[in-house]
């Protein structure tokens, strides 16, 4: 994958689809999937989508109970207690979902936290980068068997337009010298982007290939560590907590683009690409508003992307064994 093939594809659909359009008459009754954050949000409209169309869905929670409720009525829908920033919470959902599954179809990584407070986690890392991506990596990792087994699963991973904000901060990732909220969530996300080239480059003769993702701006629980007067300031709401932000996408439409990434079939035979409004997303300049959507250079470089996995590697001591590659001198299966 190179920056030449972030080029859209001619998807059919669109900013404006929903998550009903995208599986309409798709049967998944054969697929197994498992949903990060799959009880709110978009990850709520990702988990009644595939519901809908048949698949099996597990729902892994960091409040069981929240889950469940809003989960009932969905069926084929299982909960499984896991905290994303708790690497052993991680390891024993996924032994869980081993034990109940011989294969997997779809890891959808959705769950996430932004803007928050600095907070430390496990060793004293930066809490944006455990969540949203030590904890995935670590469930891809554990799940990654199971992946394989399937003969072409895919990973989707949501990033987020924020990934403009920076690149890894490969002097200080964890923010030591001094915390910045939004720099905190913008590494996040880059890492997000940059775990889907690496793991599809390193799965795919495995017939596991992996994506990324913006799923657009949607007002969800994602801002719920920001205040109303934050959100009214940068214009997303009114004071009464209306949607008012231009190009604002409802919560269907925000998981549409992940379904996408899940189930069509122009994406079979790629991987490694960063998506968004239901097709391959356009390469951007360095300088280019983030608002005006794109992905950056350095957040789909395979060498960058190779150098945080080895990084979140030695964070997380989680390694999936790959078979050998064409391209990468792996351990051997």
């Amino acid at each position: 994958m190179t920056m030449n093939d972030q080029r859209p594809l001619g998807s059919p659909f669109s900013a404006a689809t929903f998550a009903k359009d995208v599986v309409a008459g798709r049967d998944l009754s054969r697929t197994t999937a498992v949903v990060t954050g799959g009880y709110s949000g978009l990850g709520l409209e990702t988990t009644r989508a595939l519901a809908a169309a048949g698949a099996r869905v597990f729902v892994p929670a960091r409040r069981p109970s929240v889950a469940c409720a809003a989960l009932r009525g969905v069926g084929g829908c299982e909960v499984v207690p896991m905290d994303l920033a708790d690497l052993a919470s991680v390891r024993s959902a996924a032994a869980h979902i081993r034990d109940s599954l011989g294969r997997l179809d779809l890891l959808m990584a959705v769950a996430g936290v932004m803007a928050t407070p600095e907070r430390r986690v496990g060793p004293g890392w930066e809490g944006h980068l455990a969540a949203n991506h030590f904890g995935h990596f670590t469930l891809a990792c554990e799940l990654y068997p199971l992946l394989a087994a399937a003969g072409g699963a895919r990973v989707v991973v949501n990033s987020s337009a924020g990934h403009a904000l920076t690149d890894i901060r490969r002097h200080d990732p964890h923010f030591r010298t001094g915390y910045d909220k939004w720099l905190a969530y913008g590494q996040s996300k880059t890492a997000n982007a940059l775990f889907a080239v690496h793991l599809d480059a390193l799965g795919r003769d495995d017939g596991v290939r992996a994506f990324a993702l913006h799923p657009g701006k949607i007002i969800t629980g994602l801002q719920r560590e920001m205040s109303l007067r934050e959100q009214i300031d940068r214009g997303w709401v009114d004071e009464h907590g209306n949607v008012i932000g231009a190009s604002f996408k409802t919560p269907s439409q925000g998981a549409a683009t992940g379904l996408w990434a899940a189930t069509s079939p122009l994406l079979e035979g790629r991987g490694g690409l960063y998506l968004e409004d239901c097709d391959v997303a356009r390469a951007s300049a360095p300088d280019a508003p983030m608002d005006d959507g794109g992905v950056r250079a350095y957040a789909v470089d395979p060498e960058g992307a190779a150098r945080l996995w080895d990084l979140t590697v030695a964070a997380t001591g989680a390694a999936p064994v790959f078979r050998r590659t064409r391209s990468q001198n792996l351990i051997p299966a």
